[in-house]
């Protein structure tokens, strides 16, 4: 697949339509010659190549931007913190400087996923993305332990809150900041699939709006409520364990090769409505990293060739690609339907258990 042949469900803008059928249909005119001209259809294998460097390219470019922009933001806080003692502030800061430093790890991982695979890692550096999810988590909890000492500790100890409105300022900024990362990272990377970087984004933005909730502690404040500001650190630090909660479920997800049902069923559709097929016995599915990997076994009519049943297994993998958005490639293995005379796969029958067989459709 090209780059400009995504397959996204998430509203990007798309060049042609694919049917249930497999087919593709370009957009005609003037319009659908110059796409032929200068953005030919194809699913050969350097396209997908190109597909995957592109959108990896695509996620380090909105952790480069998102980078600074965070920085900035945090940098103007962390001036206000020096002046004003907030503590809820304090926690939104360092929130803000950790959202900052998850971009790290997760630009080594897609740089490290545009190696080619080896004889060691076959499928790839992908999953590297994946592991770079871990420390986001880590990252996000250990801000919320943070936050939590520190609210509680001022809780204990209260102290005056200088500088009022510049706190409120501050808070301003961190939403104001927050959430354009957050809207910026969570839309690239809905766009290419990546897990790690949307987890990335939804952290921005409860980033963005504790920082709001730091401008309601210091209004409580102005207004003689001295225990504002630390109980508002205390609901941050709720805000961020709800973030940490929904995180933790996408990552652990990917690491467990989960995927949504419907890609299953969907892909179930275009095995059955393929001509020549006639059984679908297994379909298996992984994220690793931003892309999909699909595996598929289904039967054919015995009498056909091998050349016919590999035209088949083509003719599948091909329907797969136009259907199902970022799949990198597919694997299709094809078998002779077993009849009353003979069962193609006696030989290695035994080598599975009762139950544990894949599930035919």
């Amino acid at each position: 697949m090209s780059p400009d042949h995504q397959h996204d469900h998430h509203g990007t803008d798309e060049h042609h339509e694919h049917g249930h059928d497999g087919h593709h249909h370009h957009h005609g005119g003037a319009r659908g010659l110059l796409q032929q001209l200068f953005r030919p259809h194809s699913h050969d294998a350097a396209d997908a190549t190109d597909a995957a460097l592109e959108a990896s390219a695509q996620g380090i470019r909105a952790l480069k931007i998102s980078l600074v922009g965070l920085a900035v933001t945090a940098a103007l806080q962390a001036a206000v913190v020096a002046f004003s003692g907030s503590v809820a502030l304090l926690a939104d800061t360092v929130h803000n400087f950790a959202d900052a430093l998850t971009a790290v790890p997760l630009w080594v991982a897609f740089a490290l996923g545009r190696r080619a695979a080896s004889r060691r890692f076959t499928y790839g550096y992908g999953r590297a993305e994946d592991l770079a999810g871990i420390f986001i988590i880590a990252m996000i909890a250990a801000s919320a332990a943070l936050a939590a000492w520190e609210s509680v500790d001022r809780l204990r100890h209260p102290r005056d809150l200088e500088s009022i409105w510049l706190v409120v300022a501050a808070g301003v900024i961190g939403f104001l900041g927050n959430e354009l990362v957050a809207i910026y990272r969570i839309r690239v990377g809905r766009r290419i699939a990546s897990a790690a970087l949307v987890a990335d984004g939804l952290h921005a933005r409860t980033d963005g709006l504790a920082s709001l909730a730091v401008v309601v502690g210091a209004t409580g404040v102005a207004l003689g409520f001295r225990l504002a500001d630390p109980i508002v650190g205390l609901l941050i630090t709720v805000a961020i364990l709800f973030v940490l909660r929904g995180a933790a479920r996408d990552i652990y997800q990917r690491l467990m090769d989960a995927v949504d049902p419907s890609l299953v069923a969907e892909a179930e559709h275009v095995l059955t409505s393929t001509p020549g097929v006639v059984e679908v016995e297994s379909v298996r599915m992984r994220w690793i990293g931003h892309q999909l990997h699909a595996e598929a076994g289904v039967s054919v009519d015995h009498t056909k060739s091998v050349a016919q049943g590999h035209d088949i297994a083509e003719e599948v993998r091909h329907r797969l690609l136009h259907a199902l958005p970022k799949l990198r490639d597919a694997t299709v293995h094809v078998s002779p339907a077993s009849n009353d005379d003979h069962d193609f796969h006696a030989a290695v029958a035994h080598h599975f258990l009762r139950g544990s067989e894949p599930k035919k459709s």
